[in-house]
């Protein structure tokens, strides 16, 4: 049975075995954790609208493309309608402008990598947590 489970196995990126363990980002006080953290290794911030037909789908195709395991990197996940404010604190802490939806990738307490919408590389995230 390999050989044909192999020659018919789906190659969809749906299919993807790791899963996200995002962390709820719901307070200021956790940028600070954030930045001691990203001192050890990369943290990853993914802002996202709940009502967003772009950030859904932004959030999709990030969620279908990951494939970093958990042991490289911690993830957050910030629910913009509810923490609005607090994205505004992301944007000052870590000197971007705030966008949504957005990635930001911190290493060593600063951002290495921000981008928004459909411009979201996951490609290039593993390439700053590889460095």
């Amino acid at each position: 049975m390999g050989l044909f489970d192999n020659l018919f196995k789906s190659t969809d990126k749906s299919e993807n075995t790791l899963k996200i363990n995002w962390l709820a980002l719901t307070d200021s006080e956790q940028l600070e954790e954030i930045i001691k953290i990203s001192i050890a290794k990369p943290v990853l911030i993914f802002k996202h609208s709940t009502r967003c037909g772009t950030s859904r789908m932004a959030l999709k195709n990030f969620e279908s493309d990951y494939d970093i395991p958990a042991t490289e990197i911690d993830m957050y996940f910030l629910d913009l309608l509810n923490y609005r404010a607090l994205s505004n604190d992301i944007s000052e802490k870590f000197k971007v402008a705030h966008q949504s939806p957005q990635v930001l990738v911190i290493k060593n307490g600063k951002t290495v990598y921000n981008d928004s919408h459909y411009s979201i590389s996951f490609e290039a995230i593993k390439e700053v947590v590889a460095q």
